[in-house]
């Protein structure tokens, strides 16, 4: 039973650190994290990638499980990611699909097997600017200093006004790193006319026992001219294939004949220069429990998109 980050007892600890009220439950069979969200309408209950399973019969059991616990915390609706893709073929009636929030594609790469091998994944051009970063001006560093996620932060805000999409705020991005899981990773270049290092790139990484998940990150201009993600990425899995893990997740990939202006299209083509593979999941849905609140809940979203 593989068990993403975010239905881990430490991702519980994260909320814990948010102030979020949250439920775990962990059997043999299968093991699940609920955080407890709050709207105007009512309550309900989110799942990032959860819950986890061995198979579609014990599936079932954490989905009754979960709704006896919504009812008895008068949630509206149970909001479920599960990574098992036949969830479809046993999806509930009371199912809705909705907005996928977890990405429902990622892009992962095996780190088994020699470095030789691992390395022959990897671009051979972002290897080239990797072994040479040194010598033009570039450093990277790891941090533990949550001073440092203003870094992060400010990179994130320029490529969101950019993109269009949004960003974590700094209190959040404070509190993922002081978790024991999280690693903040700077890329630093000096000028060699002026003498001044700026930080160009950075990410923020999370780690469990086999995994290397890559959730954020961002570059600025200047990054991006000098290669800057590409050395960071590099550097993650090579940090990663030494600390003995087993899998790096790139953590989302845009769908399957993506318009070319989706938001993760550039993302996407970077990733994929990686001789990973593709993990589909079942997506993002609604277990509705109060049928009326759930249709007024629905209004209110559509309602404040619109505006």
């Amino acid at each position: 039973m593989n068990v993403p980050i975010t239905q881990s007892r430490e991702w519980q600890n994260l909320q814990i650190d948010l102030n979020e009220t949250s439920f775990f439950e962990s059997k043999d069979e299968y093991q699940y994290l609920a955080i407890k969200k709050n709207t105007p309408v009512g309550s309900y209950l989110y799942l990032p990638y959860g819950p986890v399973a061995k198979d579609k019969s014990t599936l079932k059991k954490a989905l009754s499980s979960l709704e006896e616990l919504g009812k008895n915390e008068h949630a509206l609706f149970i909001r479920i990611e599960p990574q098992i893709k036949d969830f479809l073929s046993i999806k509930p009636k009371s199912a809705k699909k909705t907005k996928d929030l977890s990405p429902k594609e990622t892009w992962q790469l095996d780190l088994t097997g020699s470095e030789e091998d691992l390395k022959a994944k990897l671009p051979s051009r972002l290897l080239r600017y990797y072994k040479n970063h040194e010598k033009n001006g570039i450093i990277v560093e790891t941090s533990k200093n949550l001073k440092d996620i203003h870094y992060l932060l400010n990179l994130q805000k320029a490529l969101a006004s950019k993109k269009g999409i949004s960003t974590f705020s700094e209190k959040y991005l404070e509190t993922e790193l002081k978790q024991d899981f999280a690693t903040l990773y700077l890329v630093k270049h000096t000028n060699e006319e002026t003498k001044k290092t700026e930080v160009v790139a950075a990410g923020l990484v999370f780690d469990d026992k086999t995994t290397r998940y890559n959730l954020q990150g961002a570059q600025n201009d200047t990054g991006r001219s000098l290669h800057a993600t590409g050395i960071l990425t590099i550097r993650l899995i090579l940090d990663a294939y030494e600390k003995g893990l087993k899998t790096f997740d790139f953590w989302g990939i845009a769908p399957e004949g993506a318009p070319k202006n989706h938001p993760w299209a550039g993302f996407t083509n970077f990733k994929k220069t990686f001789a990973g593979y593709e993990v589909d999941y079942a997506g993002t849905y609604d277990i509705v429990l109060s049928p009326a609140k759930y249709k007024l809940y629905k209004i209110l979203r559509k309602a404040r998109s619109l505006v």
